[in-house]
């Protein structure tokens, strides 16, 4: 078969979604007739379970392993990775191919295309595309927790809860607190068992936590709440909830995403509209909290699926789910988790910490990568 008979499958993205779907295609598609491609922003992914003690504190240098190389992600070097930014995709007219197109006005052809760009964030999250750039914002953020008499972080969602914990373990005399648009933190995704748990965990470590309120203004001194409350702190954090990064993926018509910019799926996790293209990870419209621990699931199913569709067959494995499992970490020591099965399992501190507080599960996610440690 020449190099132009072969079909090209195309991942963007290189989190958690996109990594995981690449090192499985990999791993089994047959270099003599597929090319494999990743096309991803960053020359490497970020382990973002970890990104709020790595913004927060320098002790044990966690950029050293949270900023993970690609180096091993492709099995036997089966594939190859593009560091771009894709900008848009081009539907194929008269003799020509489907295309995704960069920031450089690079176009790279697709047969089959999967769509894991994750999700973008404010404040210290921010990440820039260049590691200069990362480096930079971590420091920043850093010196900005250090200096601060006192932080408000708006949002309580898993983003908020971890950084009050963070904050508290590395400046434990440091006035926090959590404006929250709701009257319990996370949302009702959860019980109320669970996040009432999670409040008294915070609060015994002395964290406010003030409730059905809003930042308007984040720049003002002294910041005052929608309702008029004055807050004690002088750094104010967004720590709400990320938005899709397709923006791009608009250039594919105007029914590919709904209102919140998450991109409209099958059961076989193919676009609804254009079956040749496949969505995984935080930009997808399944109802389901978007965390990482899920996107294994959505790879293993979307590559069986282009696998079979690279062989000729029609998608027939479908995605019915996954239950709600969260562990939110309260600093190194503390936390508390939830198993959405049977009754609704709540475990605290000696479980969170085991599973995410002291390790951050750092180690686990770079042997995702093919890195042995």
């Amino acid at each position: 078969m020449s190099q132009t008979d072969r079909k090209s499958v195309v991942v963007v993205g290189g989190g958690a979604a996109g990594a995981t779907i690449t090192r499985i295609l990999s791993s089994k598609i047959n270099p003599c007739t597929t090319t494999l491609t990743l096309v991803t922003a960053r020359p490497f992914a970020i382990h973002f379970p970890a990104a709020a003690r790595l913004t927060t504190t320098a002790e044990g240098k966690l950029e050293d392993s949270v900023l993970i190389p690609y180096d091993n992600l492709l099995v036997n070097g089966n594939g190859k990775i593009k560091i771009g930014r894709v900008t848009a995709i081009e539907q194929s007219k008269e003799g020509g191919s489907d295309c995704v197109v960069l920031s450089t006005d690079e176009r790279i052809a697709y047969d089959l295309l999967v769509l894991a760009p994750g999700s973008e964030s404010k404040g210290p999250l921010a990440f820039p595309d260049d590691r200069v750039g990362v480096l930079e914002l971590i420091a920043t953020w850093r010196r900005k927790f250090e200096d601060a008499k006192g932080v408000i972080l708006v949002g309580g969602s898993a983003r908020g809860c971890e950084y009050a914990g963070e904050i508290k373990d590395t400046f434990p005399d440091k006035k926090v607190t959590i404006v929250h648009k709701d009257g319990q933190l996370l949302n009702a995704v959860y019980p109320d068992k669970y996040r009432k748990r999670l409040e008294k965990d915070l609060t015994s470590r002395g964290i406010d936590i003030v409730f059905n309120d809003y930042v308007d203004d984040f720049d003002s001194t002294p910041t005052v709440t929608r309702s008029g409350r004055e807050l004690e702190g002088d750094l104010v954090v967004p720590t709400f909830g990320s938005r899709p990064a397709t923006d791009f993926v608009k250039s594919l018509g105007s029914d590919v995403l709904n209102q919140r910019g998450q991109i409209k799926i099958a059961k076989t996790f193919q676009l609804q509209s254009h079956p040749n293209i496949y969505a995984i990870g935080d930009v997808t419209d399944w109802s389901e909290q978007k965390q990482a621990a899920k996107t294994a699931k959505h790879a293993q199913i979307a590559a069986a699926n282009i696998l079979t569709q690279l062989d000729g067959g029609v998608p027939v494995k479908n995605y019915s789910g996954q239950p709600e499992i969260i562990v939110i970490s309260n600093g190194k020591k503390q936390g508390i988790g939830y198993i959405g099965v049977l009754w609704g399992l709540v475990l605290g501190n000696w479980f969170s910490s085991s599973v995410k507080g002291r390790g951050l599960m750092i180690t686990t996610t770079r042997k995702s990568y093919g890195l042995a440690n």
